[in-house]
């Protein structure tokens, strides 16, 4: 896999954990019938450590624990799915794990990510919102010059 692949991948994979179980669900009825799918790990929730760094290249330190959820499926013709999603709901890891796994054919590719273009979209909104809210509380700081110079 290429360092492009994987960059692509690894986007892809980033989206599935931001889309909600609803967005996923309309994403997956895109492509039904589904072809035969085989759980290689089923949904489970677990816990993972979340590590921080103060101001960004600090001394690791455990910052608490996170509940987190993983899934892993094969579906007929050999790909392999995986996701893993902050929270407890093994119903959207799986859906996220089958739309990986559908977006790896170069066939469906495009389709996967036609499907889930509400998804970008929402949280391309989102980030406006945010970045909107950050920009109101900006304070700008500036020295007035004093006459006597």
């Amino acid at each position: 896999m290429s360092v492009d692949d994987t960059a692509r991948r690894q986007a892809m994979m980033g989206l599935l954990a931001r889309a909600t179980a609803e967005e996923l669900d309309a994403a997956v009825e895109r492509f039904r019938p589904l072809p035969a799918i085989h759980d290689l790990r089923p949904a489970e929730v677990g816990l993972a450590m979340v590590r921080g760094r103060i101001g960004g290249d600090g001394a690791a330190f455990n910052a608490g624990e996170a509940t987190v959820t993983r899934a892993a499926v094969r579906i007929e013709g050999g790909a392999t799915g995986v996701s893993y999603l902050i929270g407890r709901d093994p119903a959207r890891a799986r859906m996220a794990a089958v739309l990986d796994a559908l977006w790896q054919d170069p066939a469906l590719s495009p389709l996967v990510e036609d499907a889930l273009a509400p998804v970008r979209l929402r949280l391309a909104a989102e980030s406006l919102v945010q970045q909107e809210k950050t920009q109101a509380t900006k304070v700008n700081f500036f020295t007035m010059v004093r006459g006597e110079d």
